[in-house]
């Protein structure tokens, strides 16, 4: 065969057709194909990562709203403004707490600026709510808003850093939350929150102290601390220099023990029922007092401090006495509550409970802080906020300084003393009407407190098991409960 003929053949049966191959036309496109999916695959990373960015930008700007309406509406629990009338009768005391530069809205903006977002701090924008108003100062709200105080925090974040987005001119995208708390005070709420026959929050606090007090205001003689009928504070108001004048918040007193001296096994009551004019004697601080007796301790109790002594009574004004029912209207399943088969005084089980609690070292110094935490102006506040200073004992070290959260805030219940005859070395059930929540100042080696009112909450006319205004089982809280809520 000639050779023409056998590279023809050839060529056919290896498949070449012509002189250049497919191969050397198609060289490059591999590489172009890469270039364009890192471009897609780069693109994908950017977005991601800015994503993820906003994602956790929107994740702390929401800790941070949800703080910011805590801190807001603790400070409106703690300075007793729920306490009095309405913000209409009050102007000026409202605004001071929960108006345009209230001490509330002063925290939520702390709060905001501590706690960046996107390590730049945020801006935050707090308003007040009820009875389907709103502002940004509460003074201007209706009576509603004593009842139910309701804070809303807006916390936005500006111009967040982005990287994908720039390439459309976007050099930055906003983040934003908000959320809603509530400090609830169902005194009166069922005539002013939800109309005469409407369901009310019942209280059962979950951390209360073991100091049960009367019925009985020992600086506004004849009067009650809370209606019995309605759950309404008697003496609505904030007073200053612990007089009472003005209003209940701010009445500085002694809580005197019941039982006498010198029977440290049981308790022989002082008076049956207990006054307020027992002059000093030996184990009595002078007018004005009250006296209160001590409450059962049956379980362990929790949340009790290193410095505990082991007596289960000074436990429980240590810690929690949880187990015990302390809720309003609503004898305990074991049906005694007072305790009058022990002396807590003549045992020391007060004085060293409330010296663990609060830090104070010298219980004959009832004039000053001794280590515990103490009001700007002791014992009796002359200026409206009320202040609280850190003591020396205080566990955060910022002696001297202003805080707002103190182991000497505590919780009292006051019992029905019109309705129960009270009988030496033994154990009483008794019907709570509301609690007191006060501030301890000092205790004696007698175990006698002084306090001063900073709030008080009355069981007003609601049925126990009812839920609360936003649908929650009720399950217990504070006096004046402190939560996030669902924004309505």
């Amino acid at each position: 065969m000639k050779a023409p003929a056998i590279r023809r053949k050839n060529r056919e049966r290896f498949g070449c057709r012509g002189s250049v191959s497919a191969p050397s036309r198609e060289r490059g496109v591999t590489m172009l194909l890469v270039a364009v999916s890192m471009v897609g695959i780069i693109a994908m990373a950017a977005l991601s990562i800015d994503m993820v960015t906003l994602y956790l930008a929107r994740e702390e700007a929401q800790r941070t709203a949800d703080g910011a309406a805590l801190a807001a509406a603790r400070v409106i629990s703690i300075s007793g403004i729920t306490g009095t009338a309405n913000p209409s009768t009050d102007t000026a005391s409202w605004s001071l707490i929960c108006g345009s530069a209230g001490s509330a809205t002063q925290a939520a903006q702390a709060v905001a600026i501590q706690n960046s977002v996107g390590n730049i701090a945020a801006t935050a924008t707090v308003t007040y709510s009820a009875g389907g108003s709103s502002g940004s100062d509460c003074s201007t709200l209706p009576q509603a808003f004593a009842v139910n105080p309701m804070v809303t925090v807006q916390v936005t974040r500006a111009s967040m850093p982005t990287f994908f987005s720039r390439i459309w001119g976007n050099s930055g995208k906003s983040v934003s939350a908000t959320a809603t708390a509530e400090a609830y005070n169902p005194s009166d709420s069922g005539n002013v929150d939800n109309g005469p026959t409407g369901s009310i929050t019942p209280v059962l606090p979950s951390c209360v102290k073991p100091f049960i007090v009367p019925n009985h205001d020992p600086l506004n003689s004849g009067n009650s601390f809370v209606s019995k009928t309605d759950g309404s504070i008697t003496h609505a108001g904030i007073s200053l220099n612990g007089s009472g004048t003005n209003g209940t918040i701010g009445e500085t007193f002694w809580l005197d023990l019941d039982c006498q001296r010198g029977n440290p096994g049981s308790c022989t009551l002082r008076a049956n029922p207990p006054t307020i004019n027992a002059a000093r004697s030996g184990s009595v601080e002078a007018p004005p007092n009250i006296l209160y007796v001590p409450g059962q301790v049956g379980t362990p109790v929790v949340a009790v401090p290193s410095c505990t002594q082991g007596d289960q009574y000074e436990e429980a004004i240590e810690g929690c006495d949880e187990s015990t029912n302390y809720q309003c209207g609503v004898p305990p399943p074991n049906n005694e509550v007072i305790d009058l088969t022990r002396n807590p005084g003549d045992s020391g089980a007060v004085t060293n409970g409330v010296e663990c609690l609060t830090g104070q070292t010298d219980d004959n110094n009832h004039t000053s802080s001794s280590g515990q935490d103490y009001l700007n102006t002791f014992g009796a506040p002359s200026a409206y906020p009320y202040q609280i200073l850190a003591g020396s004992s205080n566990p955060i070290g910022l002696s001297g300084k202003p805080i707002s959260s103190s182991n000497s805030i505590v919780s009292l219940p006051i019992y029905d003393d019109g309705a129960v005859t009270l009988t030496s070395n033994t154990a009483a059930n008794v019907t709570f009407v509301g609690f007191l929540q006060v501030f301890i100042n000092a205790v004696d080696r007698f175990g006698n407190i002084n306090v001063t009112v900073l709030n008080v909450t009355g069981c007003s006319n609601g049925a126990p098991g009812n839920t609360d205004p936003v649908g929650t089982p009720v399950l217990g809280s504070s006096p004046v409960p402190v939560r996030l809520i669902t924004p309505p």
